[in-house]
C-alpha cells in the first residue's frame, strides 16, 4: 500500500506500511514505525473524520523521538482504506460499531505480531469516541487512552433534537449514502485557511492540504446522512451518566479550549465523570490540537510525556500530567 509524501510532509524514515483486512474483509490501510534501540511500548494514533496516515507523519516522527514504537491507520471510509460506498469521496459507515472491526483486526494483524507492548492509543475526535466507545464495552486492548478533542457532542447545534430526528428520518428513508444536506464531495481542509475552525497554524494547515493535492484519493467530502445519524446514536450513548463511570481504561483527555467542531463543554461533563480519568483544557486551541501552533502542542507534549508510559499508578500518572501542563503555562507565561 503506498504512503503519499510531498516536500513539506515527508514521511518519518523506516516506515513499514500494510493493507489488513477486517473480519468482513474490508480493507485497512496502516503504516508503523519502530524507534531505534529498544522500544519503551506502542501508541496506535486513531485519527478523526476525514483524516489519513500522512496526516500524522509529524506525530509518528515525535512518537519515534520519545523511544515509542508508532503505528497509524486510515479508518474504513477514508484515507486509503476501502470503502463501503462506490464513491470514493464519501467516508461512510451505518454504524459506528463497524470501526471497532478496523480496531480488531489492527490490534490481531499489526499490534500482536510486531508491536511490543504496553500498547497505549492516541485517539482525535471520532477516533476518541471510538476508543470510548470499545473501553466501556470491555473490550480496550489499550493500558491508556489520550484523547483529543473526542467527539462528545457537536457543537453549537441550535436544535439538536430537531437535527437528529431529521438525518433519523431521512436514513430511514433511503438516503443514508448522500451527503448530508448541503454537503458535498470537497475535502474541507482544501478550503481557504482564513475563517477555518481546524487550527490556528496556517503552515500545518497547508501543509496537509498539499498531501490531497498530490493525492486525491485520500481526502474525503461532508459526512453522508448515514454517517451522522450513526455519529448521533455514538454521542446519544455518551449522555448516559453511567457510561463514563463504566469506561474503565485510564484516560488523559485534552480538550481544545476554542473547539467550534465539538463541543467542549460537553467534553467537560463526560470526562469530570470518568472513573479514571482528568481533563486538561488548552485555551486558544482550535479543534485540530496535533496540528496547531507550536506554543498549543508544547502543552499537550508535556501532558502526554507526563502520562505515557509513566507510572503504573493510573491516578498518579493523570495528576502528574495535569501538574506537567501547568507548568508549561507558567513557562510560557514568564
Amino acid at each position: 500500500m503506498d504512503i503519499v509524501t510531498t516536500p513539506d510532509n515527508p514521511a518519518p524514515p523506516g516506515v513499514v506500511a500494510s493493507t489488513i483486512r477486517a473480519a468482513d474483509g474490508m480493507a485497512i490501510r496502516a503504516a508503523r514505525w519502530h524507534p531505534p534501540g529498544e522500544s519503551r511500548g506502542t501508541v496506535i494514533v486513531c485519527p478523526g473524520r476525514a483524516e489519513f496516515v500522512e496526516k500524522y507523519f509529524e506525530v509518528a516522527g515525535e512518537l519515534l523521538a520519545r523511544g515509542l514504537t508508532a503505528v497509524v491507520f486510515d479508518w474504513r471510509g477514508q484515507g486509503l482504506s476501502g470503502r463501503e460506498l462506490d464513491n470514493s469521496r464519501k467516508g461512510h459507515v451505518d454504524d459506528f460499531t463497524l470501526y471497532e472491526r478496523d480496531l480488531d483486526a489492527l490490534a490481531a494483524q499489526v499490534l500482536e505480531p510486531f508491536c511490543p507492548k504496553p500498547w497505549f492509543a492516541l485517539g482525535h475526535s471520532m477516533g476518541g469516541a471510538i476508543l470510548l466507545a470499545q473501553s466501556r464495552a470491555g473490550r480496550s486492548p489499550f493500558e491508556r487512552l489520550v484523547l483529543t478533542a473526542p467527539m462528545i457532542d457537536l457543537y453549537g447545534m441550535r436544535f439538536p433534537r430537531a437535527s437528529r430526528m431529521l438525518i433519523e428520518g431521512l436514513d430511514i428513508l433511503g438516503f443514508g449514502g448522500a451527503f448530508i444536506p448541503g454537503g458535498g464531495s470537497t475535502a474541507g481542509i482544501t478550503r481557504p485557511f482564513a475563517g477555518n475552525v481546524l487550527t490556528s497554524d496556517e503552515a500545518r494547515y497547508r501543509r496537509i492540504a498539499g498531501v490531497i493535492a498530490a493525492a486525491p484519493g485520500v481526502g474525503v467530502g461532508d459526512p453522508t446522512i448515514g454517517w451522522l445519524n450513526a455519529a448521533f446514536r455514538c454521542m446519544r450513548a455518551f449522555e448516559n451518566p453511567e457510561y463514563p463511570l463504566r469506561t474503565l481504561t485510564p484516560a488523559l483527555v485534552v480538550a481544545a479550549g476554542d473547539d467550534r467542531i465539538v463541543d467542549p463543554s460537553a467534553v467537560e461533563r463526560f470526562s469530570s465523570r470518568l472513573k479514571a480519568g482528568r481533563l486538561i483544557v488548552l485555551p486558544g486551541s482550535r479543534h485540530e490540537i496535533l496540528m496547531e501552533r507550536d506554543v498549543i502542542r508544547g502543552q499537550f507534549w508535556a501532558a502526554f510525556d507526563a502520562f505515557v508510559p509513566g507510572t503504573r499508578d493510573e491516578l498518579a500518572a493523570l495528576e502528574f500530567a495535569d501538574a506537567a501542563i501547568a507548568l508549561a503555562k507558567r513557562r510560557k507565561a514568564g
